[in-house]
């Protein structure tokens, strides 16, 4: 996912950036609202700073609403009331006011393109090689057409590998997006529920373990017998 960062506060921008690098976002960074207007690679989803040195961020907001409907977070010290709903009628997504940490941005984002793709949820269920089908929209999974009984957290921790399936997920990344954004306990319960899956999907998918790091899923490609 391509993030472009509209943000002259070098720090600030600095440490989004590797935030978001660190979680496999990949971002462009620009310090103007021209320079951010001037952005002609595609990109999913924008975080604008309205204290920008050559306009109002909230110009460059409505400038990105006319061309279309990407969404935009709107990250600025700027944490009046005010600022805040004018931001969000000309067409911010989210308003994130200074200081915040990069876990909370991480949250948002992911939030904010789950509103944004709904037409994804509603396509029915999705098929996963050949034995397995996950309905997001109703939080059901199937596997050779029969339901398979998971936990709440197993099921969101499927949903969630099977976004990007062969992608590596960090520990990290899992626990704030299956459990908490401000998760500081233990990971233990991920091996429990990782072991769940492995079990309970056997020959369907395989979560596969990379030591010191994480998980990816893979799906297998062949029928079952």
């Amino acid at each position: 996912m391509r993030v472009l960062l509209v943000e002259d506060d070098e720090p600030v921008a600095e440490s989004l950036r590797r935030g978001l690098l660190r979680y496999g976002f990949e971002v462009e960074w620009v310090t103007t609202g021209a320079a951010g207007l001037a952005v002609t690679t595609p990109y999913d989803l924008v975080l604008l700073d309205l204290g920008l040195p050559d306009t109002d961020g909230l110009d460059v907001c409505r400038a990105l609403r006319r061309r279309g409907d990407v969404p935009i977070i709107v990250i600025s010290a700027r944490s009046d009331e005010t600022d805040r709903v004018v931001g969000l009628e000309i067409g911010a997504d989210d308003y994130v006011s200074k200081p915040f940490g990069v876990r909370e941005v991480i949250a948002r984002i992911r939030a904010v393109m789950r509103r944004v793709r709904p037409a994804e949820q509603a396509a029915g269920p999705q098929r996963y090689g050949a034995r397995l089908s996950v309905d997001r929209k109703a939080a059901r999974v199937w596997l050779d057409e029969a339901e398979v009984a998971l936990t709440p957290k197993e099921y969101d921790l499927l949903a969630f590998l099977t976004e990007e399936p062969g992608a590596l997920m960090s520990r990290e990344q899992i626990m704030e997006a299956v459990w908490d954004a401000n998760w500081f306990g233990p990971t233990k319960t991920l091996d429990v529920h990782v072991a769940a899956l492995r079990r309970k999907l056997a020959g369907a998918v395989t979560v596969e373990a990379v030591r010191g790091v994480g998980f990816r899923l893979v799906v297998e490609s062949r029928d079952h017998p």
